[in-house]
C-alpha cells in the first residue's frame, strides 16, 4: 500500500502528541488506554463521552486535557434546571444603546467540558446537537461561529443511577467515540492515594501546546492515506451493524465518518501516514458501541453492544493488502 509521505508534520504530531500524553498521566495513573483514545478523538475533530460510575476520574481526564492545552476552556456543570440559553448564551436588550446585543454562553470555547451531561434534561442536551455538528451556533436567527479546533467532552453516569436521563439517539451519535474509566489498579491506587493526598496534581500542570499547535497537528491528520480498501472496510463494518438481528438500530452513516477520522488519528499516532484495517478494527467498539440499540432477544440473553460489535469484526472479511 503506498502513500503520500507527510514527514514533518507527522515527527511534529509525535512529539506534541507525547508532551500531552504525558502530563495527563501525570494526572491520570494507569490510563494509557483512554489517555491515547482522548488524543485520538481530539485529533480527529470529534467529541467524547466519558462514561462511567462516579469517582473513577472522567472529569480529572476532561480537566487534565484542557490545561495541557493552552487555550480557552470552559465548564458546564449540567443539572435538571440547566437551560439551553445557559450553555448557548443569550441576546439581552441593552438599554445605553438601545439594541439586543448576544452574550456567549459557555460552549464559546476550544474545549468545552460537559460535567454530568444526564443529569440535564433532553432539551438542554440538545442544545449542544448545532454546535457539535456544524461548529456554529443559531440564537434568535443569527449564527455565530465557534473557533477552531473545538471539542465537548462530557462525562456521564449509567443510565441506572438516580437523576439521570437518558442521552437521545441523535445526541449519542454526535460523539465519535465513548469510554469507561474503570476502576484503577491497586498499585495506581496506592500511587494516587500518595500523590494526590495532600494537593491536586491538576494545581502543577502546566500547558505543554497550544491550540495553534494542535490545529497544525489536525490538519496533518486528514492529510492521513484511507486506501479504498479500507474505506470499504469501514463500511462493512458499519454496515453489519445495521443487517445484526441482535441491534434494532444499527449505526449511522455519520459513524462511518467518524470511524475513518479517528482511525487517521490512531494511524498517526503510531506513527503511520496511512491507515490499516487494526486502526479500524481497535477503534470499532468505542466509535460505534455507543450509537446501537440491542434487540429485546440480546437484551433478555445480556448481550451488550460492545460484545455484538466485537463479534461483527471477527466476522468481517479483512481487506487484503495491495
Amino acid at each position: 500500500m503506498s502513500a503520500p509521505g507527510l514527514g514533518g508534520p507527522l515527527d511534529e504530531l509525535a512529539d506534541t502528541a507525547r508532551r500531552i500524553h504525558d502530563a495527563i498521566e501525570s494526572v491520570i495513573e494507569g490510563k494509557s488506554a483512554a489517555v491515547r483514545l482522548t488524543l485520538t478523538v481530539l485529533l480527529a475533530e470529534g467529541h467524547l463521552l466519558i462514561e462511567d460510575v462516579p469517582g473513577v476520574g472522567k472529569t480529572m481526564l476532561a480537566k487534565a486535557l484542557a490545561r495541557a492545552i493552552d487555550c480557552p476552556v470552559r465548564r458546564i456543570q449540567f443539572t435538571p434546571d440547566l437551560l439551553p440559553s445557559d450553555i448557548t448564551g443569550v441576546s439581552a436588550y441593552n438599554q445605553q444603546l438601545r439594541e439586543f446585543e448576544f452574550k456567549p454562553g459557555p460552549v464559546f470555547a476550544n474545549i468545552v467540558v460537559g460535567d454530568e451531561i444526564n443529569r440535564a434534561s433532553p432539551k438542554t442536551q440538545s442544545a449542544l446537537l448545532e454546535c457539535m455538528e456544524e461548529h456554529q451556533v443559531t440564537v434568535d436567527g443569527v449564527t455565530y461561529e465557534l473557533e477552531a479546533p473545538f471539542m465537548v467532552i462530557a462525562t456521564q453516569n449509567p443510565i441506572e443511577m438516580e437523576g439521570t436521563y437518558p442521552l437521545p439517539e441523535a445526541q449519542r451519535d454526535r460523539f465519535t467515540a465513548r469510554i469507561a474509566m474503570g476502576y484503577p489498579e491497586p498499585a495506581a491506587e496506592l500511587e494516587m492515594l500518595d500523590v494526590h493526598g495532600s494537593s491536586s496534581p491538576l494545581d502543577k500542570l502546566q500547558p505543554v501546546a497550544t491550540s495553534a499547535e494542535v490545529y497544525r497537528l489536525i490538519e496533518a491528520v486528514r492529510g492521513v492515506y484511507v486506501a479504498p480498501g479500507i474505506r470499504r472496510y469501514a463500511i462493512d463494518l458499519v454496515t453489519a451493524t445495521r443487517q445484526t438481528p441482535e441491534l434494532r438500530l444499527g449505526a449511522s452513516p455519520r459513524a462511518t465518518l467518524h470511524l475513518v477520522r479517528a482511525a487517521r488519528a490512531h494511524a498517526a499516532l503510531s506513527g503511520r501516514d496511512y491507515v490499516i484495517p487494526d486502526d479500524l478494527q481497535d477503534l470499532a467498539v468505542p466509535v460505534l458501541a455507543h450509537r446501537l440499540l440491542p434487540s429485546s432477544e440480546a437484551q433478555a440473553g445480556r448481550r451488550h453492544p460492545e460484545q455484538v460489535v466485537v463479534d461483527l469484526v471477527r466476522r468481517v472479511p479483512v481487506p487484503e493488502r495491495s
